[in-house]
């Protein structure tokens, strides 16, 4: 899995595979989900993020595995 913020475009895209994208869908405004041919999502994007995700401190992200 990769994440990358661009502060300057102020987008957060998280790819879960490196499938190639057949399809993307605006899920709800500034929310994309990019799938794979059989239907997998393999990204998501998130435009406009300082707006989307109000509280989120992108500059330090932490994962937490299960």
């Amino acid at each position: 899995m990769r994440v990358r913020f661009n502060s300057v475009a102020d987008t957060l895209y998280v790819r879960f595979d490196d499938a190639p994208i057949t399809e993307s869908e605006e899920i709800r405004p500034g929310f994309i989900l990019d799938f794979a041919e059989q239907g997998e999502i393999v990204g998501l994007e998130v435009l406009l993020v300082g707006e989307q995700l109000t509280s989120a401190n992108l500059e330090h992200l932490d994962f937490e595995v299960l």
